[in-house]
């Protein structure tokens, strides 16, 4: 397979080759598809799907399943600050 890139793709390809997040022009596109992908997967979520989400994360919050933010952020800060 051929592709054609515009100027600015292939030197957004060649970046990320030389700052060592891919290894070859092919994982780039391939991980550029994948998230494509991932895109069209999520915009395929109607608002009944979205709705049930809200609704199902209310319900555990309500059952006493949630967890306090401020402890969340300050898990994070500390796996953050180890890394």
């Amino acid at each position: 397979m051929i592709v054609n890139l515009t100027s600015d793709l292939e030197d957004l390809v060649r970046r990320k080759l030389r700052n060592g997040q891919f290894g070859s022009e092919s994982e780039v596109v391939g991980e550029a598809l994948r998230l494509l992908g991932e895109r069209d997967r999520l915009e395929t979520w109607d608002k009944d799907e979205v709705r049930r989400a809200i609704a199902a994360g209310i319900a555990s919050l309500q059952a006493g399943h949630g967890v306090d933010g401020e402890s969340v952020f300050e898990r994070l800060n500390a796996d953050l600050g180890d890394a």
